[in-house]
């Protein structure tokens, strides 16, 4: 195996690391089970974690439980600080506010009155793909519009490569990501016609992430009559189902963070679900550049559950 491959197959087993930590976020999670989901011994598990990631182990699990709280805290407000305790994996609500507080500074309800008082009606909770700076929303705030459907997901087994940093660079970077998806795919005899669905999932939420660590996975779904072989550069995972609501959009590149924020802030909040603690992701219908407008058709997946009082 030469260096890069070596390389290559370390990066693939921490993503696997980090796909078992989203998975089992609600629970206790233990040095030994992260170690054998990455294939290595738990005495040295936790220097090769900090060395590819530069975020020791602790901090990175720690660092992902609060930023969901944040997102619960902001936008669940039908859940106490019980509810988001134990959907977090924390024993109690004392416990989580204790580890909130010592990571934000300020307790979970200080963090929700703030939030609700200062940023619910004016910040857009979502900017996935942005490819420009933030707009000024004053006036004419929704310039895109979408036909939502509400539609029950099975769980699909998908092959993905991974990207870490910011969607600008991923914007960069897209093209190389897609070519080696599809290259692996094939070698591998993945491809099905009309049945590989092309994909994006989101795993951090832009709001409350930190830039630099966002973690995007470009993904194919995969029949599941066929093995996914793990090369050190394809990884495999299995898409969450359950109930989402689509947005089916045909708009220009430039206008994915507009479908998104329609469906976040026009949809969303008047259609009596709230958004699930899962990720979101986009499903590509078309190819643009076999468009004679250059037109993207576009799916986006966003998770819900009906909203309760």
């Amino acid at each position: 195996m030469s260096d890069q491959e070596c390389k290559e197959e370390y990066i693939r087993r921490i993503h696997k690391v980090q796909d078992y930590i989203e998975k089992h976020l609600g629970q206790p999670i233990s040095i030994e089970e992260l170690s054998n989901a990455a294939g290595f011994s738990k005495y040295h598990f936790s220097r090769i974690f900090q060395g590819i990631l530069q975020e020791p182990l602790a901090h990175y699990v720690n660092r992902i439980r609060m930023e969901a709280a944040l997102f619960l805290l902001a936008h669940r407000e039908d859940k106490n600080m019980t509810d988001i305790a134990y959907e977090l994996g924390f024993t109690d609500s004392a416990v989580f506010s204790r580890a909130f507080k010592n990571f934000y500074g300020l307790s979970p309800r200080e963090y929700r009155k703030e939030y609700s008082k200062k940023c619910k009606d004016s910040f857009l909770l979502s900017e996935y793909n942005k490819g420009t700076a933030k707009k000024e929303w004053e006036g004419n705030r929704f310039l895109v519009k979408g036909q939502i459907t509400i539609e029950t997901l099975e769980e699909k087994q998908i092959a993905y490569v991974r990207h870490t940093g910011t969607y600008e660079t991923l914007a960069k970077e897209y093209v190389g990501l897609i070519e080696t998806l599809f290259a692996h795919a094939q070698n591998q005899q993945l491809l099905a016609e009309g049945q590989n669905w092309v994909l994006a999932i989101y795993h951090d939420n832009p709001e409350f992430g930190e830039e630099s660590k966002f973690r995007t996975s470009l993904c194919l779904t995969v029949p599941e009559n066929l093995r996914i072989h793990e090369d050190g550069i394809l990884g495999a995972m299995r898409l969450e189902g359950g109930l989402y609501a689509v947005g089916h959009f045909r708009i220009h590149q430039e206008q994915y963070s507009d479908a998104w924020n329609y469906m976040y802030q026009e949809w969303l909040t008047c259609s009596g679900y709230v958004p699930r603690n899962s990720y979101p992701f986009e499903v590509y219908r078309n190819n643009p550049n076999e468009d004679e407008n250059c037109m993207h058709e576009v799916d986006i997946y966003v998770p819900i559950e009906p909203i309760t009082f």
